[in-house]
């Protein structure tokens, strides 16, 4: 299995892409280059990249129109992007944000700068992965505990009536039928405790768009 991080840079200066692709290579990337917008457009949807780093001033199309474009589009909207501009504008900046943009980082920049800035945003992306997957988790438990109870309660009622059937006829059979009754009352207690831990875990839990906002929120203040 290939774990290799797949980055698109789009840049519509060929010295910024060339520097990236061999540095980003030698650091063991796997490296897709755009020159503009909308061939950047048509490499996301072949290359399915993990990572975009995206130019804002750019001739045909530019950064903005991009990220719009791909955020809004449910195949591509959980692509994170960082944006390089040579803008130091805070609006600029707040707009890229709202726009769902992962960071933003003005030109001139540093490399190790740019470098610390992927791998946190990668790592973050990671991180929110697997939180999906643990709430995806508990929510198959929480549905399948309620399946199991569900199947509980209609066992019992048919006990119930089996009782009935059995009193006139055989004092062995009573007897199992309780003793069936009481692992059924056992496991339905067990699965109320499962419950209530679950509902505690939950209860420590940061869901998946609590993080994002904190993540952003941390972004926007450095």
């Amino acid at each position: 299995m290939n774990t290799r991080k797949k980055i698109l840079i789009v840049d519509d200066e060929q010295l910024n892409l060339e520097f990236f692709e061999v540095m980003l290579s030698k650091l063991g990337f796997i490296v897709e280059k755009a020159n503009d917008g909308v061939e950047a457009l048509e490499k996301v949807k072949r290359f399915l990249p993990d990572l975009i780093l995206l130019d804002n001033i750019m001739p045909r199309m530019s950064g903005w129109e991009v990220t719009k474009t791909l955020k809004g589009d449910p195949k591509f909207q959980d692509i994170p992007i960082v944006m390089f501009s040579a803008l130091d504008d805070v609006k600029d900046k707040l707009e890229g944000y709202e726009l769902g943009v992962e960071d933003y980082i003005t030109k001139p920049f540093n490399f190790s700068e740019v470098l610390a800035r992927i791998r946190v945003v990668l790592r973050n992306r990671e991180l929110f992965a697997q939180i999906a997957v643990r709430e995806e988790r508990l929510a198959l438990a929480e549905a399948l505990n309620g399946d199991i109870k569900g199947g509980l309660f209609s066992l019992a009622s048919g006990l119930d009536d089996l009782d009935l059937a059995l009193v006139s006829s055989s004092a062995d059979a009573l007897e199992k039928s309780k003793a069936v009754r009481k692992q059924i009352a056992e496991l339905d207690a067990r699965i109320e405790k499962t419950m209530a831990e679950w509902d505690e875990l939950k209860k420590n839990e940061i869901g998946l768009t609590e993080l994002e906002n904190q993540n952003r929120g941390s972004d926007r203040q450095e």
